[in-house]
């Protein structure tokens, strides 16, 4: 049929009793409600379709009865698939009742899966989802006891542990796009996202199915451009033109050119957070933003960090993230969530999770509900209450560094900031820190395993997850550990020496973060461990402008060598230093004078491919050892090695 315009009834009339149906959307961004609406609208009607499977990576619905909340009657739903669920309570309810059968796996997986499904493969081979809820050993991602078929077996591929997501057929994909030609070519100039829509449709045409897409307009045929095109009319059956009340853009605004790319708007403009305890946590989030790094940030809590490093004029020196698919750009909240504006690129949604998933990411700041004494977080399901993980499976399992953000009670609690001291009103009803979370969406014993670094950051307190487990590492002034961090505690932290939060934070003016991370003096930059006889330097967002630059980081470390009487090993962090052409020289010849008269064994380490080079390079013009790595537990393996070496062949 070259004429593939039809009204939504029409389009849904394919779709048998039994089918699985897969849906594209994120929050809102490609919901296609017309289409959805049609389909609850037949079943209303008439009874049919029955016993549908529902498969949808993110959650398509705004928390009420849009979306895919619109299919949650009895009898239309037979099976869930779905990766988040906390916009669809109505679908979530009816998982966590056993209504239906019902899996919760990682959004990315899903997305993935998609495009798996499309090339006709057995199914997906993971890493992600490893001793979380979604292990088979721990549930498969099973939500009830009615659901028995196991979706994800874990398998061993030369000798490593990993998780097979299976494959089943699509027979249905209901999808978005902005305009069609009556060949069934689909753009989507005017959306916010393009989602999985290529790898469902390629998905649901290989299974021998169909393919639907709701769009807001009708091009003349042959008119459109093809590069245009993000779904080719070989692959699509059916095009349904949308009304206007069902094609808004996000939930929450019908159309912004800023989301889509059309345009550009001024970001100078930025809100500023009120002083309280979430902008006290944003703040001290912000502190281990990566100069020139990647990262993504989560929905709730984490937002607040791109408002902070907006308003300490640090936004431009990392590239925010966002897993449907943006780069670059201001990642929005609530009904928004998924659009960004001013984005610098908008890929597709597994695209992003390969750049994820292959650990892309240098910063990772995402939400935290329950944490246990092991560090395993739960954000994804609290007794018959279910959010689904979504991405943050994904992006916590593989980002370089995480940090959990939230406050440390809730239900209730009142915090008041003054006098640069934080002082706890009114404690919250219910723990965070408990003996044994109720799901494991991260896994604290995995992050031991690959040497993750880990920190929760809430407004009285920072823990960092360590070899021996969860441990208190710094206090808000104003504090006192024993009333009100270990008494509202179930289990213990490790207490060694934590010290005090950073006064600033604490501030009722902007902290100046710019010049507190660039421009941190040497001494706060340097960790010496007595017991491995190992200099850790920190030299992240380091500026060498100058001979002063240069002499300083010498003087620190020829001071600690007088002092620790005796040579030392080094673990040197590069990433994003800032070294002045004209300095290079002077730069790198302290550095062949620091190795030669104060290290045994050094390494260095970067997250960037490019520096490597250029430091593998620089060091060995100087007959420098260029043990340069790419993550700090490489490069402190590398130095822990030595030791061994030199222990079991003395000289």
């Amino acid at each position: 049929m070259r004429n593939k315009i039809v009204s939504a009834a029409e389009a849904v009339a394919i779709i048998r009793s039994g089918d699985t149906v897969a849906a594209s959307g994120f929050v809102g961004v490609g919901t296609p409600d017309e289409v959805l609406k049609a389909l609850e609208q037949r079943f209303l009607d008439g009874g049919e379709p029955r016993d549908l499977s529902l498969v949808f990576a993110a959650a398509p619905g705004d928390g009420g009865e849009k979306g895919l909340n619109r299919l949650a009657h009895e009898g239309l739903v037979r099976r869930l698939v779905g990766g988040h669920f906390g916009l669809v309570p109505k679908l979530a309810s009816k998982a966590v009742s056993g209504d239906c059968e019902a899996y919760n796996l990682p959004l990315g997986c899903v997305s993935h899966l998609f495009r798996e499904i499309a090339g006709r493969k057995a199914g997906l081979l993971s890493k992600v989802g490893l001793q979380t809820f979604v292990d088979p050993r721990n549930g498969g991602g099973k939500l009830n006891a009615r659901t028995t078929e196991d979706l994800v077996e874990l398998m061993e591929i030369g000798g490593e542990t990993w998780l097979f997501y299976k494959a089943f057929p699509i027979h249905v994909a209901i999808l978005r796009g902005t305009t069609a030609d009556p060949y069934g070519n689909v753009t989507m100039e005017k959306e916010a996202l393009t989602l999985d829509n290529l790898s469902l449709a390629t998905a649901a045409k290989n299974c021998k199915g169909f393919v639907i897409v709701q769009v807001e307009r009708i091009a003349a045929a042959g008119s459109l451009n093809p590069r245009h095109v993000r779904i080719p009319g070989a692959l699509v059956d059916c095009v349904v033109v949308a009304s206007t009340e069902h094609h808004a853009q996000t939930y929450a605004t019908h159309y912004s050119g800023a989301f889509s790319g059309e345009l550009r708007v001024p970001s100078d403009r930025a809100g500023v957070m009120a002083l309280d305890d979430r902008k006290v946590i944003a703040r001290r989030c912000a502190f281990e933003l990566p100069m020139g790094g990647v990262v993504n940030l989560g929905i709730g809590m984490p937002e607040g960090v791109a408002t902070v490093a907006a308003e300490e004029k640090i936004i431009d020196l990392v590239t925010l993230t966002a897993e449907p698919g943006i780069i670059g750009g201001i990642p929005q909240s609530g009904l928004d969530f998924g659009a960004a504006v001013n984005a610098e690129a908008i890929i597709d949604q597994n695209q992003m999770f390969d750049f994820y998933d292959g650990g892309g990411l240098d910063l990772a700041c995402l939400g935290l509900a329950q944490v246990d004494a092991a560090g395993n977080v739960n954000v994804s399901k609290f007794g018959d209450r279910l959010a689904g993980a979504g991405g943050f499976i994904n992006i916590s399992q593989n980002a370089q560094r995480l940090v959990f953000c939230g406050t440390f009670t809730a239900g209730g609690l009142k915090t008041e900031i003054k006098d640069g001291e934080l002082r706890i009103l009114k404690e919250g009803r219910q723990q965070k820190f408990v003996g044994e979370v109720e799901h494991i969406t991260f896994s604290g014993d995995l992050a031991r395993e690959t040497g993750q670094s880990v920190l929760f950051v809430t407004e009285r307190c920072v823990f960092s997850l360590g070899p021996d487990g969860i441990e208190l590492t710094e206090v808000a002034p104003g504090v006192d550990v024993e009333r009100d961090i270990l008494a509202q505690m179930n289990f213990r932290p490790i207490i060694r020496s934590p010290r005090t939060m950073v006064a600033e934070i604490f501030a009722k003016q902007t902290m100046g973060l710019d010049d507190l991370l660039l421009n941190r003096p040497i001494a706060q930059r340097m960790q010496f461990d007595e017991a491995r006889n190992t200099l850790f330097l920190n030299l992240e967002g380091y500026r060498v402008h100058n001979s002063a630059d240069v002499d300083a980081v010498r003087e620190a470390v020829f001071a600690l060598h007088e002092r620790v009487g005796k040579r030392l090993s080094a673990v040197i962090n590069y990433d994003a230093i800032n070294i002045a052409p004209y300095m290079s020289d002077d730069w790198f010849a302290m550095a062949n004078d620091v190795e030669r008269r104060c290290y045994d064994h050094v390494s260095r380490y970067t997250t960037s491919a490019f520096l490597r080079l250029k430091l593998g390079a620089a060091l060995g013009r100087r007959e420098d050892a260029p043990h340069v790595f790419e993550k700090q537990i490489d490069a402190a393996g590398y130095v822990l090695r030595q030791h061994e070496d030199a222990a079991r062949h003395p000289h």
